[in-house]
């Protein structure tokens, strides 16, 4: 009779933190096992990019035993989980389900293959490499820096809007709309500290999440690249998918990728065209 094989929330976490080094991780991140029992059997997980009371109520519905999650639960300091605190709740809940939580956040943001990495294959990038190179060396780092099918800014935009997961907030761009792009820097996730290393970079375009007025507009004006701003979670939803795939081959576990929109952003009305003035 064959041995029956059981994978545990320890077998992943070593796993994870084998590929997503907690080392890599910023000094301001928290990143590992947040809660669980190391020796509890686990043959469902859900791949979310955020931990909250929705896609908690996602896994605890599809009877998964462990939620991998991108960005941290507990990443500023709370001095109560109470259960009438807003994490409170959630934490209570995981652990009355039975729920393990893992977040891989800016240790999966500089893997290779990692968040960025996803992203740049979504958009058809070739010739990768990192935009920010990680101390370690090889191709970890933030970001990625690649060659794309030369396409107009506008037409690029419509692109991205295509290949990334909708939103309410959807894409824009800034910058010459007939502007050929050739060449694009991408970074999952809000990457507006990483303008001036665009520019350096030598790309045509940059893409990235949470943009902002003055940063953007400075950086135009200084004759840096095109900007595309989308959505925080599309930028790093694609990366879920190349978890879930990593997952399913190393252990014999059902392995849920979450398409739960986590993005704030729920309403987006276009401004009326303006009349042109003769």
């Amino acid at each position: 009779m064959a041995a029956v094989t059981t994978t545990a929330v320890t077998d992943l976490v070593a796993a994870l933190d084998d590929r997503y080094p907690r080392e890599h991780a910023e000094e301001w991140d928290r990143v590992g096992l947040v809660l669980g029992e190391f020796d509890a059997p686990v043959d469902r997980v859900l791949c979310v990019i955020d931990c909250v009371p929705e896609t908690v109520d996602e896994a605890i519905a599809a009877g998964a035993q462990m939620i991998i999650a991108h960005h941290p639960l507990l990443l500023k300091p709370v001095s109560s989980i109470a259960p009438d605190t807003y994490k409170g709740r959630i934490i209570h809940r995981l652990i009355r389900a039975g729920v393990a939580l893992h977040v891989a956040h800016t240790n999966a943001d500089v893997a290779s293959p990692g968040v960025s990495d996803a992203l740049a294959a979504r958009l058809g990038l070739v010739d990768t490499r990192p935009l920010v190179p990680h101390g370690s060396g090889g191709d970890l780092g933030l970001g990625r820096v690649g060659k794309m099918e030369p396409m107009t800014l506008a037409d690029l935009t419509a692109f991205a809007a295509s290949r990334l997961p909708a939103t309410a907030a959807g894409v824009r761009a800034a910058g010459d709309p007939e502007r050929m792009i050739g060449t694009l820097a991408v970074c999952g996730g809000a990457g507006d500290s990483l303008l001036g290393v665009a520019t350096r970079a030598g790309v045509d375009a940059y893409l990235c999440a949470d943009l902002r007025h003055h940063p953007a507009g400075e950086h135009l004006a200084s004759g840096g690249p095109a900007l595309i701003d989308v959505a925080h979670w599309a930028s790093e939803r694609p990366w879920l998918d190349e978890l879930a795939a990593w997952l399913r081959e190393r252990f014999p576990i059902e392995v849920l990728v979450s398409d739960l929109d986590t993005d704030p952003w729920t309403v987006h009305v276009e401004s009326p065209k303006k009349e042109s003035r003769s």
